[in-house]
């Protein structure tokens, strides 16, 4: 009986995928001295490496130094393409700053200067909604020591907060 049971998990172990939860985080901060929204995303690396090479038809490594430049160019084409900001209902564009590897997770930093105040945050995001049907992406935004969140499971791309 033993055995059985010691296939069955060797089985689902092989067969099952590394994380079955398909999930991006955006972390947006509120920099009221600076007068910035401060963006960080953060993405499985190993999806967003397949998504990558399958939007550019490229080879890609995200962890590779020698590559680092080469896939500044393609995060930033993908994020912007992907992500799309209202602050207060007009539509503004995010900078790129920058990526780095934490553990098994890729972080992208992004900022949006000169916003005077926020009152209302809409995000329109599909990071990963050309990969996965089960794609959920988290949207987390401080402003004033307020924190509030919203999620959108795919297909739906909006999300929205108001302080």
């Amino acid at each position: 009986m033993l055995t059985i049971y010691s296939k069955l998990l060797l089985a689902l172990l092989f067969y099952a995928p590394v994380h079955p939860l398909h999930v991006s985080t955006t972390e947006i901060n509120f920099n009221l001295k600076e007068k910035s929204v401060e963006v960080s995303c953060r993405i499985f690396t190993d999806d967003f490496e397949r998504i990558l090479a399958k939007s550019y038809k490229t080879k890609t490594d995200l962890s590779k130094a020698e590559l680092h430049e080469a896939m500044d160019v393609l995060v930033k084409k993908y994020l912007t393409t992907n992500l799309k900001y209202f602050v207060n209902g007009k539509s503004l564009t995010a900078n790129y700053i920058g990526f780095e590897i934490d553990h098994e997770a890729t972080i992208i930093y992004l900022e949006i200067e000169q916003v005077p105040s926020l009152q209302r945050l809409t995000l329109t995001n599909r990071i990963l909604y050309d990969l996965f049907d089960d794609q959920m992406n988290i949207l987390h935004v401080e402003n004033k020591g307020i924190r509030k969140s919203a999620k959108a499971n795919y297909p739906s791309t909006l999300l929205e907060v108001r302080f």
